[in-house]
């Protein structure tokens, strides 16, 4: 717990004197980590083993401000960018980020991804036709997916 409070108090002043913000971004301690753009506030759960992996995680979100995304593979491409950032500011802070602990997260990414891409028809790959939709390029079936990153995924087919 020391650890990671040391640590919200080094990012907090070193994020002052950085170009990238105006303002420190706010740490709230919470049950899951993220990143909030729109409060600029980053979540962190101070109990978790690799807490402060996570927190350099969100905070590469932050520092690269990482707002909404218009397609799904641009979520794989952010938390990609978040972790090559947490990766090269950890030795600033004392932080070891494990390659595995990136790799794991990332693959709850794709894992995510292929499932929404799925088509509930067929099961082929599909293409992402707008923000919670896609179109399978095997059966043209169409459906709606919910966002699912935290619940149950849930497809509608609309076709």
């Amino acid at each position: 717990m020391e650890q990671i409070t040391s640590l919200i108090a080094q990012l907090t002043k070193d994020s002052t004197s950085h170009p990238f913000y105006l303002d420190a971004p706010a740490f709230q301690s919470a049950h899951q980590f993220g990143w909030d753009y729109a409060r600029h506030t980053i979540s962190y759960d101070p109990s978790d083993e690799q807490a402060c992996a996570y927190l350099l995680h969100e905070y590469g979100h932050a520092t690269l401000k990482h707002s909404n995304r218009s397609r799904d593979i641009t979520l794989l491409e952010m938390e990609r960018a978040a972790w090559d950032q947490a990766s090269r500011i950890a030795p600033n802070y004392g932080v070891a980020v494990p390659d595995e602990i990136i790799e794991a997260s990332l693959d709850t990414y794709r894992d995510w991804l292929h499932a929404r891409s799925a088509c509930p028809t067929c099961g082929a790959a599909g293409v992402q036709t707008q923000a919670s939709a896609y179109r399978c390029l095997a059966c043209e079936t169409t459906w709606r997916v919910n966002d699912a990153r935290t619940c149950a995924l849930r497809r509608y087919q609309t076709k």
